[in-house]
């Protein structure tokens, strides 16, 4: 194992500090500034300093704004983050979606070459930020649930919300790092200490944790712009998590609760209306931090000269589409230098200001779950429910309806449309090689660098030091 340098070090022991803040809980305030600057937060009489948590939790505007910062704090960093940093850049550059054409030093290039090691701040900081926001989130759940000043009402809806970020952002780290303690307290006494749990452990307690946050949550939006989770919300990754742990009838029951809600969810035709903020298939999304601006994943991807600083499209990805897909026209855009030719997403259209925002991060949407109950009905076998799934969302895309036919045609047709359909977004395309299997098969021949053991990343190296029960290390590291 390779020594930590004074920088990672130093990172760690920022960290370590911000865990033991959450722990104690003696300045709720206090854990959300640390994380970062503290934007949406609502000022109250006491200096934002000194505000203990329990005259956080006496009020709701205190903990809505509370709330509403975990929110900016996914948007801004970590796994959901449209940044470079975010899982739409990395495990797109780590699977077979984009190119890297960055420098040497950039923060994707060992995630493109498949060269990550245990030491890799970059990866220690899926790792950290994905904590920190569960700390977070637990912080919210155990305040409101001993606050008797709250309304039950108000206290439901914190406490789902919270519920439903914890599960999320442990899905995602037990799908790029397999095995991991699963945090529920703010104790650090207690969570210095927690041991690795088996994946269906892991998997039943997300069915747990989201069930009960839907219990909780309201079936309305709080406003009008899905910037909160509500029932819907919920259920959508729930639906996600019954699909990846093979429970299909599950699966297929959840997607359904979303896909007959047309009074909320109305199908979109117009390729260039479905990441617009105010379209009807948006499940859940992420504001923009200040109004005019647009999304972090435009300025990520969109380029305007050739060789990009950062990613183009792949090749492999740009050639997927079949001849007439309209997804090739109208959420890829390319730039020419001479004879070449680079494409980029352009699913997101807007990289500079507007008069107001049209565009937020999208997290979840209705195609998904149409795609997810195509592949859970055709799994049990229910291959006329699976191809009329399959086939809403190719003929938007202007395509006939699949001519596929047997269980494992059908399903095959499903995995090309999810990657054609979802393409660099909270890297879908990553966990669905993964979880078929099919790894090896598909970067092996496009990935010099690419090893069996690269479908987890490692676990940090500086928190198997910090926790030894962490061990053993994902195997190659």
């Amino acid at each position: 194992m390779k020594k930590k340098t004074i920088s990672q070090l130093s990172t760690n022991n920022r960290f370590l500090t911000v865990i033991i803040n959450y722990a104690m809980r003696i300045f709720l305030v206090a854990i959300v500034l640390l994380m970062s600057d503290c934007d949406n937060f609502v000022e109250v009489d006491l200096p934002r300093s000194q505000l203990p948590a329990s005259a956080v939790f006496q009020d709701r505007n205190t903990v809505n704004a509370a709330m509403s910062n975990i929110y900016a704090r996914m948007r801004d960093s970590g796994i959901l983050s449209g940044t470079q940093g975010g899982l739409s850049n990395q495990m797109g550059n780590y699977a077979d979606e984009l190119v890297y054409y960055g420098g040497i030093t950039g923060i994707t290039r060992n995630f493109y070459n498949n060269t990550i090691l245990a030491s890799n701040v970059n990866n220690f900081n899926l790792w950290s930020t994905g904590y920190k926001q569960i700390y977070a989130a637990n912080a919210i759940i155990e305040g409101v649930s001993t606050s008797t000043a709250l309304a039950v009402a108000d206290k439901n809806q914190f406490k789902g919300e919270a519920l439903f970020v914890r599960s999320l952002l442990h899905f995602y780290l037990l799908n790029l790092y397999g095995e991991v303690p699963y945090i529920t307290a703010t104790d650090y006494q207690q969570n210095k200490v927690m041991h690795k749990i088996p994946t269906t452990e892991l998997y039943s307690h997300l069915v747990n944790d989201l069930n009960l946050a839907i219990s909780l949550l309201p079936e309305a939006y709080l406003s009008s712009d899905r910037i909160r989770p509500n029932k819907s919300v919920a259920t959508a990754l729930l639906a996600r998590v019954y699909l990846y742990n093979n429970m299909w009838a599950e699966a297929a029951n959840a997607a359904s609760y979303l896909i007959n809600n047309t009074g909320t969810y109305a199908w979109e035709t117009n390729l260039d209306k479905i990441f617009l903020k105010g379209s009807t298939t948006t499940i859940w999304q992420f504001m923009p931090r200040i109004q005019g601006t647009n999304t972090q994943e435009a300025i990520t991807f969109i380029f305007v000269s050739v060789p990009p600083s950062n990613s183009a499209l792949s090749n492999q990805l740009v050639n997927a589409f079949e001849p007439g897909d309209q997804r090739r026209i109208h959420w890829i855009g390319s730039v020419t230098k001479g004879t070449t030719t680079l494409y980029y997403p352009y699913k997101y259209k807007q990289r500079t200001t507007t008069t107001s925002s049209l565009e937020y991060s999208i997290v979840f949407r209705l195609a998904e779950q149409y795609l997810i109950r195509a592949e859970a009905r055709a799994q049990q076998g229910d291959l006329i429910g699976a191809k009329e799934d399959l086939n809403k969302i190719r003929n938007t895309a202007g395509l006939a309806g699949t001519i596929a036919l047997s269980q494992q045609d059908i399903l095959k047709a499903i995995f090309q449309e999810r990657r054609v359909e979802l393409f660099t977004e909270h890297g879908h395309r990553f966990f669905d090689l993964k979880r078929a299997n099919m790894l090896d098969e598909a970067l092996s021949p496009v990935k010099a660098g690419w090893n069996t053991t690269d479908r987890l990343l490692p676990l940090p190296e500086s928190e198997l030091t910090l926790n030894p029960n962490l061990n053993p290390q994902n195997p190659g590291y």
